[in-house]
């Protein structure tokens, strides 16, 4: 076992608040880290190439109690064997999409537990609501079946100052407050303390934990 993760991962541990959970960013990540990380206690862990997904959970389906979380962009094509891998959604980004993942989920007897993805910056590499969209939406968004909105996901533009990240992420916990909604999946390496501080409850942590990525990104990285 490497004792370079297990001392990052007690170290994140430490940092952590008592009100955020760390999710495992293992995209690029052999799924011999995965069970590495899972020997010391680790359960959930973030995928966004769903090719690479599968063939780590079935290396992997030895291991007991993994809780597998999508963080990727998810394109509409891709919805039915995301939501047949993952019980969590990080990136529900529009309306439309919420929409098929919700009849999608029905027909599959599931019922993911979704996070809205919002836009709360100019940034033209990103998707999302913005505030506005997301207020008008949620009615519906509320009402359709098979989803369970659990909260809202939010990334910081690069380039961001310390304490503009702290803003931004303070934002986003007030319209998941205003929405009644009590899961926020904010902050990644560089910022997780920023979104820590503003109330994440779920940190989306990689490079910090396992270090740099193992694996190549295939032509299929497009989800």
């Amino acid at each position: 076992m490497s004792v370079a993760v297990a001392e990052r991962l007690a170290a994140l541990q430490a940092g952590l608040p008592a009100h955020t959970r760390l999710l495992a960013v293992s995209k690029g990540h052999p799924a011999a880290a995965i069970r590495e990380l899972a020997a010391l206690g680790q359960r959930s862990f973030g995928e966004s190439r769903l090719q690479e997904a599968e063939a780590k959970q079935a290396e992997l389906a030895d291991v007991p109690g993994l809780d597998w979380h999508f963080i990727g962009r998810l394109q509409a094509n891709k919805v039915r064997p995301v939501l047949r891998r993952f019980a969590w959604l990080h990136s529900i980004d529009s309306l439309s999409l919420a929409r098929r993942a919700s009849r999608i989920a029905a027909e599959e007897g599931l019922s993911p537990r979704v996070f809205l993805q919002v836009k709360l910056r100019p940034d033209p590499n990103k998707g999302g609501f913005s505030a506005a969209e997301l207020r008008e939406a949620w009615p519906e968004l509320q009402a359709l079946p098979a989803l369970q909105p659990v909260g809202l996901m939010t990334m910081a533009p690069l380039g961001l100052a310390p304490e503009e990240r702290r803003r931004l992420f303070d934002e986003c916990a007030a319209l998941a407050r205003e929405l009644g909604l009590a899961e926020l999946s904010m902050g990644m390496s560089g910022d997780w303390p920023e979104a820590a501080a503003a109330g994440s409850t779920w940190v989306r942590v990689g490079s910090a934990l396992f270090g740099p990525k193992s694996l190549s990104v295939p032509a299929w990285d497009a989800i």
